[in-house]
């Protein structure tokens, strides 16, 4: 691959904002230009639910101006990626909104939502800190960033995602929902407290937060802090004393927006959500144990172009295929899951699928997909043991699971309601609602899971390792360790009916 020049925009809440940089062959990336200018798309979603006419020009305007700016670079279209966060995410007219863009501008805006916003944060955050922070990857950590119209939260517990989340809190909406005429700080305070306390308890379900010794803050509040009140890393990443961003907070907490732009030299637009996105994480730092804040200097710009410099980077796929499970294993916890049950059936399943790879022909992000999916596939019987394969369904579509967008937990979660029961039926809405190719995947992976799962059926772990032969007309299961699988042969004879239909392939256990 040769050296590129490559442009990342960013349509935010608050403002419009462009980076340029030069991707090597060797993955390598430079920063060669960063850009912004504001916008009020936030003001306008969070109040009415759609974009203006105003907004709509206003943007189109800085997207023209920022053209030009690319067209200097000799940056076209085609590499230029455009993204956009959570006041395109949530408005109404958003798609009216992003085709106007496409018509006058060429660019081909795509809405990230809040799981992919945090993966392109963890994504920052894990290449600002290189190797310098061993801590991170040994203790508990929580990272936070405070936007316009939301508030991304991952909590790990070393080095493995726990839990992410994308809560409707942001300085926006902040202010929007407490003036009364004019900004009261006290408004803002006592609304503050309240969220901040609701949400917490929350994540305190899922982590001790008292026990959390990484507090990471990013986003542009957090850097300015880290450059006035912090120390440096390394080039990408500063450190700040919990008490000295507590006092810093504390000195600002009832400047007027006048002040701010004075006394703070940061520009009005900038200093209008300043003051409550530096209150958030001050209540959520002393919710912690940590005793420093870590501020990487990216942002979700940066995130992106990572994502973009590294590619398909197989090393970078495992991990997060790790974090992947890693929170759904958390996610199963939370509903108190047979873990044990649970990871054996994952294990069956991933020997199936890699034995019959050239049958099914799914791929490696597909077999992450199956593997999530038996790992909480008896989730539901936290709601009540009978129909919990219905149960796990409603659970799963409802909840996040760090780095899986919307689309796939849809599907793992028609995966987990057909692990057992009557096959799909065209009566089954969440079932027809899917596209044609999502549908062949649900009865994919639906087929293999209901094998694993009728291996262990007895929740005891008869069979303890499991080989695949195939031939012509059959798959034969050879088991190991198990000496009264009487149950599993049961089991085989119920559930293996939907595999037989999916691939063409009895499934005998020998």
């Amino acid at each position: 691959m040769e050296n590129r020049l490559v442009a990342v925009l960013e349509i935010g809440s608050t403002g419009i904002r462009l980076l340029v940089a030069q991707i090597q062959s060797d993955g390598q990336w430079t920063v060669l230009d960063n850009a912004g200018m504001p916008a009020s798309l936030g003001r306008d979603v969070f109040n009415s639910g759609e974009l203006s006419r105003e907004s709509l020009l206003e943007c189109l305007t800085i997207l023209q101006s920022f053209k030009e700016l690319l067209t200097g670079w000799g940056i076209a279209a085609t590499d230029t990626h455009v993204i956009a966060t959570s006041a395109l995410r949530v408005a109404r007219n958003r798609d009216m909104f992003i085709d106007r863009i496409r018509q006058e501008t060429g660019f081909n805006p795509v809405v990230v939502d809040g799981v992919d916003e945090n993966r392109l944060m963890y994504l920052g955050v894990r290449f600002a800190l290189k190797k310098d922070l061993p801590l991170f990857w040994k203790a508990n950590s929580m990272i936070i960033e405070i936007g316009g119209g939301s508030t991304e939260i991952m909590l790990l517990d070393r080095g493995k995602m726990v839990a992410s989340h994308s809560i409707k809190l942001g300085t926006i909406i902040i202010d929007q929902r407490t003036r009364l005429g004019t900004r009261s700080n006290l408004a803002h305070e006592r609304y503050l407290g309240e969220a901040i306390h609701n949400t917490t308890g929350l994540l305190n379900a899922e982590m001790d937060l008292s026990r959390v010794r990484n507090f990471v803050m990013a986003g542009s509040d957090a850097r300015f802090v880290a450059v006035q009140a912090g120390a440096g890393l390394n080039e990408h990443c500063r450190i700040i004393n919990r008490n000295d961003f507590i006092a810093f907070a504390e000195k600002i907490r009832h400047y007027s927006i006048e002040e701010c732009v004075h006394k703070l030299g940061i520009t009005y637009y900038e200093a209008e959500g300043f003051i409550p996105g530096i209150q958030i994480l001050k209540l959520f730092l002393e919710q912690t144990g940590a005793a420093r804040v870590v501020v990487p200097l990216i942002s979700i710009r940066e995130g992106y172009l990572i994502d973009l410099a590294l590619g398909v980077d197989s090393d970078l796929q495992t991990e997060f295929f790790s974090q992947i499970i890693a929170s759904a294993v958390n996610l199963g916890r939370k509903f108190h899951f047979d873990e044990t049950h649970s990871l054996h059936v994952a294990r069956f399943c991933m020997t199936l699928f890699d034995a019959i790879a050239t049958v099914h022909g799914m791929n490696r992000y597909h077999r992450m997909m199956l593997e999530t999916a038996a790992i909480l596939h008896d989730i539901g019987a936290y709601i009540k043991a009978s129909g919990h394969n219905r149960h796990g369904q409603y659970i799963i579509a409802n909840s996040e699971i760090f780095g899986l967008p919307r689309d796939d937990l849809n599907i793992i979660a028609n995966v987990i309601r057909y692990h057992r029961g009557d096959p799909p039926a065209e009566s089954d809405i969440e079932y027809i609602s899917l596209q044609h190719e999502e549908r062949i995947l649900v009865l994919k992976m639906a087929s293999i899971l209901r094998v694993a799962e009728a291996l262990d059926r007895g929740h005891s772990q008869q069979i303890k390792k499991l080989t695949v032969e195939r031939r012509s007309e059959s798959i034969i299961l050879h088991t190991h360790g198990g000496y009264n699988i009487s149950l599993e042969f049961m089991g085989i004879e119920e559930k293996a009916a939907l595999f037989q239909d999916a691939f063409g392939f009895k499934v005998i256990l020998n």
